[in-house]
């Protein structure tokens, strides 16, 4: 198995540069138009693209990424037919790919079905937002997720012995919260960012990238100071609601200053 995640990480370290890693709602607002979303943030300079597998009950997400998943499935989009939308990016693209999902889709498909189909179609990493890692290793239908990273999901408000746990079982690299709440690009990343992080790397050595509320260059500017990397969701995703007949353009538009911002970035560390 390839491993784009850290050979990605490897890169951007060598060149003192942070990752920029997008996020979006696989298939909104249709198959089609989605690869060529895909494509264009790959081509645009994205370093990582998470992939939102469509859900109808999409509890942790804001309005914004709710209405994409309910375009998406209205669409026609599927599991299977997200990992169809992996299979064909990965005809021309090497992006490392991150799966944002719920249990329940995957737990549907077969928790380790998915994960074989997943990889075998080209993602590199999972963020199963609902599963914590003791959780799954108590259940042993869940412990047997082979072939995709595990990405773990830490917020400020996460207690330090939690945070210890989810650090050391994490893979690939940490989704660090900006601020608590719901995804959406209302209310601006918080100032403690670089504590959060600090707090976190004291026990791993996987790379933190911090996401929510991130909309702007100067946003994805501070944020890169503090982090490994920058998670831009909400606000991309958004672009591709206000611009239905021609997302892949609005969202390149939209995320060109962003990563010119990230790779300009000095580290504080």
């Amino acid at each position: 198995m390839s491993d784009r995640l850290s050979a990605t990480f490897e890169k951007l370290r060598a060149n003192h540069q942070k990752a920029f890693v997008a996020y979006i709602a696989a298939g909104d607002p249709d198959f089609e138009k989605s690869l060529e979303i895909m494509k264009t943030l790959a081509d645009m300079g994205s370093d990582i693209i998470e992939l939102g597998l469509p859900f109808s009950d999409p509890l942790a997400d804001g309005i914004v990424n709710q209405m994409a998943a309910d375009r998406a499935l209205k669409a026609g989009m599927t599991t299977a037919h997200v990992l169809d939308l992996i299979r064909k990016f990965r005809e021309t693209h090497e992006t490392p790919l991150v799966l944002f999902t719920y249990l329940n889709p995957v737990f549907t498909y077969g928790f380790e079905a998915f994960h074989h189909d997943a990889a075998a179609a080209g993602a590199d990493g999972i963020l199963l937002l609902d599963l914590p890692p003791d959780e799954a290793a108590r259940n042993a239908d869940l412990a047997k997720g082979a072939g995709l990273q595990h990405i773990r999901l830490i917020a400020p408000t996460t207690p330090a012995d939690r945070v210890e746990l989810l650090a050391k079982s994490a893979e690939g690299f940490i989704y660090a919260l900006s601020r608590t709440g719901v995804t959406g690009a209302h209310g601006a990343p918080s100032a403690n960012i670089a504590e959060l992080v600090q707090s976190i790397k004291a026990h791993t050595d996987v790379p933190v990238c911090v996401g929510f509320g991130i909309s702007t260059p100067e946003q994805a500017a501070m944020v890169a100071e503090a982090a490994d990397g920058v998670i831009v969701g909400s606000a991309i995703v958004k672009q591709v609601e206000l611009n239905l007949e021609n997302p892949a353009k609005a969202v390149g538009n939209f995320t060109a200053p962003l990563i010119a911002a990230v790779k300009s970035a000095r580290s504080s560390g």
